[in-house]
């Protein structure tokens, strides 16, 4: 193909203001609710995430996760019925994954622009993220910026995705609020922690990521549009 190229073609400059929003996490909210057509619950400190999950998804029967703190006992509490957890870490294979009512992902860095999240590959079979039924994805406010640009750089410097806490904003440009320094303070498993200023660092690269933005959607035939086509039937976006 090299060899055939005939003309060749500077890339596009790419210098011109981004848009940015005064309140990214208020145009995230908005944009994830309306345009990506997905559900949002904004938690607060102490809020149980297991309890979160049944508020979203009554009469799942199925959970699958990896995220810390939701456990096959926590899940039975707070559903008072039997719930299986299955872990994609620990299957043998992706298939045993099929049946999942409900998914449960860590979210790295959001985007306000198209309400999509970056889902790095922190688990083994990557297949819950698209054989699920519904998907819970967690989202950390402070993980919020305008647009895709800021998050591409974002995902530069951050090869996770930054499941942490922002302390840098990417691009330099003017963002909503940035929370200060505070100490650390152990959470019990499985309840939502208060916000910290602090930085996760580069966690090193992950074999796979992808960004998704509410439900699966398609409006390819007779341009009616229909959700769940290809992958998740519904996304709610849990907030911290």
């Amino acid at each position: 193909m090299r060899r055939n190229v005939r003309e060749t073609y500077d890339m596009p400059d790419l210098s011109f203001r981004k848009l940015t929003f005064a309140d990214p996490v208020a145009e995230y909210i908005k944009q994830t609710t309306t345009t990506a057509g997905a559900k949002l619950i904004e938690a607060k400190e102490g809020d149980n995430l297991s309890e979160l999950i049944r508020q979203a998804y009554p009469d799942a029967k199925v959970v699958s996760t990896n995220v810390e703190g939701i456990t096959a006992e926590s899940l039975c509490k707070a559903y008072g019925r039997e719930v299986e957890l299955r872990n994609p870490d620990t299957v043998e294979t992706a298939q045993q994954l099929d049946g999942t009512d409900v998914g449960v992902l860590q979210g790295g860095v959001a985007c306000a622009e198209n309400a999509c999240v970056w889902i790095p590959q922190t688990m083994k079979e990557r297949a819950v993220c698209f054989i699920s039924e519904y998907l819970v994805i967690l989202v950390n406010r402070q993980n919020i910026v305008s647009n895709m640009h800021q998050a591409y750089q974002w995902l530069e410097e951050k090869p996770c995705g930054a499941l942490g806490t922002c302390d840098a904003l990417p691009c330099g440009e003017p963002q909503g609020t940035v929370a200060g320094e505070r100490d650390t303070v152990a959470e019990p498993q499985g309840t939502v922690a208060a916000p910290q200023g602090t930085a996760a660092g580069a966690q090193g690269d992950v074999p796979y990521g992808t960004f998704i933005s509410g439900p699966s959607k398609t409006a390819d035939i007779e341009q009616s549009l229909v959700y769940g086509a290809q992958a998740a039937c519904g996304v709610t976006v849990i907030l911290t």
